[in-house]
């Protein structure tokens, strides 16, 4: 039976199977080797029309390796490129680090279903994000700041293993003059960092941020990403602790996806394929997914 992923891809006269040739145009080193989450870099691809919500992956093709689901980190309403943050943690991503610019990737997708941004606007965004989970919320953060004023207040709880763990440092200072309040914590100091005071930050894991902020919870909508055990506890620590309800602490995964479009059945959970239900779930939606099997 046709998925509606197929049918859309057929009626568009593409195939949702066969890799797009795009061409990187620039690579940087994100987070170095040396890191514990190291090393991580920033792939800037051509964008060549294509459309995107922020929250969507694609599958990146290495040719002769094989292909990897990676999110997106950079936001629809930058016309001009695609960037992905990409850390090397095996065989294809690695393969995918010694490519340069000007060689040629596969590109599948946009895939998945995306954050529900326009559902918020009007609300006020916390945004809790753990090591490279915020690579994917900084694609929504992105494009809310393009958005500015359908916004309340934004804030991120961004929280890592060390200080050189941290990504987006150098993009920190420009969030924060578009009104973003940003507060750090890190698992293990280095004895420099944790006696700096700006942006406020604390050692312990990025929940230990929650008794730092005031917000409303009537008006509050969350946004989290990073590893499985952190997005169990922020959930519960949002909910329970901040008073948020679960239909609007929403959640990116990442459950061993494999083909990203509903066929393989590597993720699937209960009667939902992460690749195609989500990987965006609210809160109260992953509940119902545990009573059948842990989903994250």
């Amino acid at each position: 039976m046709e998925t509606k992923l197929e049918t859309e891809q057929r009626g568009n006269g593409a195939s949702l199977y066969l890799p797009k040739l795009v061409r990187i145009l620039d690579m940087q080193t994100e987070v170095p080797a040396e890191a514990v989450t190291g090393p991580i870099v920033n792939f800037t691809i051509e964008r060549n029309g294509i459309d995107f919500r922020p929250g969507q992956f694609f599958e990146i093709s290495v040719f002769g390796a094989g292909e990897v689901p990676i999110s997106i980190s950079s936001p629809p309403s930058l016309k001009d490129r695609i960037i992905l943050s990409v850390r090397a943690a095996g065989y294809v991503t690695s393969l995918l680090h010694q490519l340069k610019p000007g060689d040629y990737i596969g590109l599948r997708g946009p895939l998945g279903n995306g954050f529900p941004m326009e559902e918020f606007y009007g609300f006020d965004v916390l945004f809790v994000a753990g090591g490279i989970g915020l690579a994917p919320l900084r694609g929504l953060l992105w494009e809310m700041l393009f958005q500015r004023d359908k916004f309340g207040r934004i804030l991120l709880l961004y929280g890592a293993r060390t200080p050189r763990d941290l990504m987006y440092q150098w993009q920190l200072p420009e969030w924060e003059e578009k009104g973003v309040e940003i507060h750090l914590s890190v698992d293990i100091g280095d004895g420099v960092w944790e006696k700096e005071t700006h942006p406020p930050r604390k050692v312990g894991v990025v929940t230990t941020l929650f008794t730092d902020i005031q917000i409303d919870p009537t008006k509050t909508v969350a946004f989290v990403c990073g590893p499985p055990i952190m997005i169990r506890f922020a959930l519960l620590g949002l909910t329970r602790d901040l008073k948020i309800p679960p239909e609007r602490c929403i959640a990116t995964l990442e459950r061993h996806m494999k083909c990203g479009v509903g066929k393989c059945g590597h993720c699937i959970v209960g009667d939902k394929y992460v690749c195609m239900d989500g990987p965006v779930f609210s809160y109260a939606e992953l509940s119902r997914l545990a009573t059948i099997e842990e989903p994250w």
